[in-house]
């Protein structure tokens, strides 16, 4: 009997490849803005956390002794931090990457999410951060013209 198809299996492999589509189409408009973290770093972000949490959840359940799954969890938010902080530059008085850093955490929880089952709220979180980086970055552009504007002014 072949293992590898069972439908536990089936769901994990549909739970890792959703984390990874979720991970590039953020990363996608990352890489079209030409920032530091692009399709595959999101997509790797995503997938890892999804992986961790599966096994957080899956790899543990059956021991003797209770474990914590919410302890991987936590360890994925903290580690998430430490990448997120080498994404962030400050350049000539002028912080860089901090929405490309603050991207990559919420990615992780993205896939955190796919993890743990929750796949429409992961679907539609990932919509949110694309919303956020795709027409909040016109609000953002329009602001900045509008605060240049009145610093010409005043």
């Amino acid at each position: 009997m072949n293992t590898i198809f069972t439908p536990q299996n089936l769901e994990i492999f549909g739970q890792l490849f959703l984390a990874v589509v979720l991970g590039a189409l953020i990363g996608t408009e990352r890489e079209i803005r030409g920032r530091l973290a692009g399709v595959k770093t999101h997509a790797l972000v995503c997938l890892g956390s999804c992986l961790f949490t599966v096994l957080s959840v899956v790899g543990f359940r059956d021991f003797v002794f209770a474990a914590d799954p919410s302890r991987i969890a936590s360890q994925i938010v903290v580690g998430i931090g430490f990448l997120g902080a080498g994404l962030i530059i400050f350049d000539q008085s002028r912080i860089k990457g901090l929405t490309t850093a603050a991207g990559i955490w919420t990615t992780a929880a993205i896939g955190m999410t796919v993890g743990l089952q929750f796949y429409f709220v992961a679907l539609f979180a990932a919509l949110l951060v694309l919303v956020i980086y795709t027409l909040l970055y016109y609000f953002e552009a329009f602001l900045d013209r509008f605060r240049d504007k009145h610093k010409r002014n005043s």
